[in-house]
């Protein structure tokens, strides 16, 4: 694809040649290696710079166990076997952090007063960084599993009691085994898709 800046082996590995995951090895997924990842998708665009993405590593049995009486039976054996699901969350009091993140703004927080305003920009704008973290992952060189066949109410219940994170996908980390991978589906055309006024 000559239009596009990206080199063909990073397209293959973010975009062509990668799929949602289905089953993966035992080797671990380091901290450092999800630290990198959210390094590099930090810097991806957000609303006012608010990054309401808030990422919780499940990885012990006890943790999977708490978060699989919220998965979706299809979805258990999956989660049960990858290295590392993580909860993608939208952080509810993102407004809190805006001060130090947005400095020349100072009065941009009372901008966020209102707290059904402020859970519909951190759910839009986690919703752009879980896309980000998606590509980071595979950057990575790791396979990335999204799923949203869980109970997030339970799962808010179970791991956000405070009421401050809404779940919004959980994502299962690894690298990926054999039969990792279904054939991909289709597609819409651009021309479908696109439309130029």
């Amino acid at each position: 694809m000559t239009s596009l800046a990206l080199d063909p082996a990073a397209q293959d590995l973010l975009f062509h040649e990668a799929h949602t995951a289905r089953a993966f090895t035992d080797e671990p997924v380091t901290d450092e290696q999800i630290a990198a990842v959210y390094d590099l998708i930090k810097l991806a665009p957000t609303a006012f710079n608010s990054s309401p993405l808030r990422i919780t590593l499940i990885r012990s049995a006890e943790a999977k166990q708490r978060l699989l009486r919220h998965v979706a039976s299809g979805n258990q054996r999956q989660t049960a076997e990858a290295p590392v699901t993580a909860i993608l969350s939208a952080d509810l009091d993102f407004h809190e952090k805006l001060p130090r993140l947005v400095p020349a703004k100072p009065t941009l927080k009372d901008a966020f007063a209102d707290a059904d305003a402020r859970a519909a920009s951190a759910q839009l704008n986690a919703g752009l960084q879980i896309g980000y973290f998606v590509l980071g992952v595979r950057a990575a060189g790791l396979a990335a599993g999204p799923m949203s066949g869980f109970d997030a109410a339970g799962v808010d219940k179970e791991f956000f009691g405070d009421g401050r994170q809404r779940s919004l996908v959980l994502v299962n980390i690894g690298r990926p085994a054999e039969s990792a991978f279904a054939p991909r589906q289709p597609r819409l055309a651009a021309e479908e898709a696109v439309t130029s006024l």
